[in-house]
């Protein structure tokens, strides 16, 4: 039996309850989500999935990621809600791509762990999958492991195992829709030109799975609790001086009241210099390189190769004795005595992470 699977949460109790009601039967993973955006997300998803089919014993092949495919069949239905139209194409061409590989690979019947998620309608799942089994003549195997205590059990397996909740459906439509309810940025869609991982960022929490994965493996007792944390996004910053912009880098957690400021060099000290409006502080390239112990050629070449956020924040608190204080911290190439314009639109914002104890 081929089963398409979307992800450990919805999978790994579909998938042993499968291997009880189908003693005999050999089962085979397939993970094809085109939907699932961006790309790391889908990785982070993937590679739970592997970890969930590892412990049950069972074989896991990954489907073609073909977004732009995908894309194309939904257009027109960006808008749609959840469960709407969209959902029931998404639900066809994973459902129809899975058969077409069941029957590629010799099996005689097919499912997908789509129907547990109470986020997706069974009774359009089962009209796709009857349909199919008429069109290919492969078994459709039907099971509706949600009711009774099902998501109750389901719930409790998530948690003994440590899978990754993720807190959307996948698709970027519906991320879109969801943060827009909430009202909260799209922090998913972030990634850095720098590459810099940032906190509760996709990356963040693929490198937190993995560890978790490495422990697992190695045996090492841990525990992943959740922590309510102050985050921070930089959105757009610049810094120009007498009208002309130049190269700045911006540390983390720097914000300005109303977004702007115009000041002057007030005074220095030890190195630091301090503007006369808004409590920024300015540095140069060379003063961050002898606090950091760095060697950056120049701001530039810090933009793209940063220190980790935590580097940033033990910067922060050795220049303010305040790792989370909110005064704008600029790293510049020279200090230059003249008039400054800051410009900066970044968000700080109430959130929740995973770490791992």
């Amino acid at each position: 039996m081929l089963v398409h699977i979307c992800c450990s949460v919805d999978s790994h109790y579909f998938l042993e309850r499968l291997q009880q009601d189908f003693p005999d039967e050999k089962l085979v993973g397939y993970f094809y989500d085109p939907n699932i955006h961006p790309y790391n997300e889908y990785l982070l998803r993937l590679k739970d999935v592997e970890y969930s089919c590892q412990k049950l014993g069972i074989e896991l092949l990954e489907g073609p990621y073909n977004l732009e495919e995908w894309l194309k069949k939904v257009k027109g239905l960006e808008n749609e809600p959840e469960k709407g139209d969209r959902c029931t194409v998404c639900y066809d061409d994973r459902l129809e791509t899975s058969v077409k590989k069941a029957v590629e690979l010799g099996h005689d019947k097919f499912t997908t762990t789509l129907l547990i998620s109470p986020k997706k309608s069974q009774e359009k799942l089962e009209i796709i999958g009857n349909d199919l089994e008429k069109k290919y003549g492969l078994k459709w195997i039907f099971k509706d492991y949600r009711s009774g205590k099902g998501m109750e059990e389901q719930a409790k397996v998530v948690k003994e195992n440590s899978f990754y909740r993720q807190n959307y459906c996948g698709c970027l439509f519906g991320l879109s829709a969801q943060r827009e309810s909430q009202d909260k940025i799209i922090d998913e869609m972030f990634l850095p030109l720098s590459n810099q991982t940032l906190p509760q960022s996709i990356e963040y929490r693929l490198n937190l799975y993995n560890k978790r994965t490495n422990l697992e493996e190695t045996n090492i007792p841990y525990r992943i609790i959740k922590q309510r944390f102050l985050n921070y996004r930089l959105l757009n910053a610049k810094v120009k001086i007498d009208g002309e912009i130049i190269p700045s880098y911006f540390l983390c957690y720097s914000t300005i009241n109303r977004g702007k400021t115009n000041a002057k060099i007030a005074f220095e000290k030890a190195e630091i210099y301090y503007l006369n409006k808004d409590e920024v502080k300015l540095l140069s390239i060379d003063t961050f390189n002898d606090i950091t112990q760095s060697h950056y050629r120049n701001v530039k070449d810090l933009m793209y190769h940063p220190l980790t956020f935590e580097a940033e924040l033990k910067v922060r608190n050795d220049i303010t004795q305040n790792p989370y204080g909110l005064s704008a911290i600029i790293i510049i190439d020279e200090i230059i005595d003249g008039k400054y314009d800051i410009t900066i639109d970044a968000k700080v914002y109430d959130d929740t992470k995973e770490v791992i104890i």
